[in-house]
């Protein structure tokens, strides 16, 4: 056991050696680090400064150089909003271009269109432009110039009186061989041995003699260069265009054209016409020995035979002569009585008086309520039509407006003569009636004055 201790300790007392060997050399070995450290800290300290000085060098360098490539990108970026603009503006002149090229393509067809047109126009009469081609092909300051002396000479021409030997269609319809003295190309005059007169276009170019007023005199006297003392002449727009002379509507026709309610305003027109004849008729009866019967009964009255005023009131027609005659047989009663049987009598012979009157009256208030109802008739009709057919043909629409407007006309015809008849007829009963009171109250006045 003993060498075992020994060991031991020898071992302990080993590494103690050791360790004291360690720190001794640990201490001189921290003396040269720090040496080392404060060399390698000053060449650090150094190279710091060194890149602190580069730094600041570099930073001012990339300042200037910023600034520069600022400056740059700042002028790029003006050039860029100007070339920008100039792209606009090119843009905008290349658009306007192409305006300008379709209305210059335009005008040149609408011009070629033009030119199409006279030509045709101008061959109408005679004038014949250069050869086609060279037309087409020559400017249109050229073309233009060639036109407008030709529309020149197509003015004077046209506006001149002239003579030619040609052909036209008489009122009959039959053609004859003669002289065209046309006035203008506004109006013409024929002359043949069949028939000479004013002319009408017949359509394609061709003429016939005018249905209307007679004008052979001054179309004769038109050819011979001697001016009428009255111009007939009838004025067209083309002479290409026929124009068609309708013959006037007879009564019947603008009747028919009415329709049913034209007809009943037709019956009730003649059935007023009747009443107003046979109410003139009784008027004209009643007042037809008015001045008569006052003269005569006045006289006998006056010399106190009223026996023989009766008898002459007996025997004479009227209604004056009714009520004096039943004033004499009252004669003899009360004034206030006798007043009342001058009153009753007058009023009996209202009745003839007013007849037919009222029926007269009622009629000419009715008549434009039928040609109303025949206009909105009419006019329902129109628009029938318009809904079907559209408004492309204007010959469908006049049925209905015919038949509104005819209604309408004929309404007015009886009314009007209707109401004005009627209220002077009611003006002539009324100065009856006034006729027979004023007789009436002077009998039975010459009566009471000769029995005082």
């Amino acid at each position: 056991m003993l060498p075992n201790k020994t060991g031991t300790l020898l071992l302990t007392f080993i590494l103690l050696c050791v360790v004291a060997m360690q720190s001794h050399a640990a201490e001189g070995e921290n003396g040269s680090l720090e040496q080392a450290f404060q060399k390698e800290f000053a060449f650090l300290e150094t190279q710091k400064q060194e890149l602190l000085r580069r730094l600041k060098k570099f930073k001012s360098g990339s300042r200037a150089k910023a600034n520069v490539v600022t400056n740059k990108i700042s002028a790029y970026e003006t050039q860029l909003q100007r070339l920008d603009a100039e792209i606009e503006q090119l843009n905008d002149d290349v658009i306007k271009a192409e305006h300008q090229i379709e209305a210059n393509s335009d005008n040149q067809q609408a011009l070629d269109s033009m030119f199409e047109q006279a030509n045709a126009s101008m061959s109408d009469y005679g004038f014949k432009l250069a050869d086609q081609v060279d037309f087409v092909n020559a400017k249109n300051e050229d073309r233009l110039g060639e036109l407008y002396q030709m529309a020149n000479d197509l003015v004077v021409t046209l506006g001149s009186v002239r003579k030619e030997k040609g052909t036209f269609f008489l009122a009959n319809g039959t053609q004859a061989n003669g002289t065209i003295v046309r006035i203008g190309n506004i109006a013409a005059y024929g002359t043949s041995d069949s028939g000479s007169g004013a002319l009408v276009p017949a359509g394609e170019g061709a003429f016939r003699i005018y249905k209307g007023e007679e004008t052979g005199a001054v179309a004769r006297a038109v050819a011979e260069g001697e001016p009428p003392q009255l111009l007939k002449i009838f004025l067209f727009e083309s002479s290409s265009k026929a124009i068609d002379q309708k013959p006037e509507k007879s009564a019947l026709e603008v009747v028919e054209s009415g329709g049913i309610i034209g007809w009943v305003i037709v019956t009730l027109g003649l059935l007023v016409v009747i009443a107003i004849v046979a109410r003139i008729f009784y008027l004209r009866s009643a007042s037809a020995t008015n001045n008569v019967v006052l003269k005569k009964v006045s006289t006998l009255v006056r010399k106190g035979k009223l026996a023989e005023a009766l008898r002459f009131c007996e025997r004479t027609k009227g209604s004056t002569a009714r009520v004096v005659a039943s004033t004499l047989r009252n004669i003899d009663r009360e004034r206030d009585h006798l007043e009342d049987i001058v009153s009753e009598s007058i009023l009996h012979e209202s009745g003839n008086l007013s007849r037919f009157s009222t029926f007269i009256i009622v009629i000419a208030a009715v008549s434009p309520l039928l040609g109303l109802l025949g206009t909105v008739t009419g006019m329902i009709t129109t628009f029938d039509v318009i809904t079907e057919f559209g408004t492309g043909d204007p010959r469908l629409l006049s049925g209905g407006i015919s038949t509104a407007l005819v209604t309408t006309e004929l309404g007015l015809i009886v009314a009007i003569p209707a109401l004005l008849t009627g209220n002077l007829l009611n003006a002539w009963s009324n100065r009856i009636k006034e006729n027979m009171e004023k007789a009436a109250l002077r009998v039975i006045n010459m009566t009471e004055r000769a029995a005082a």
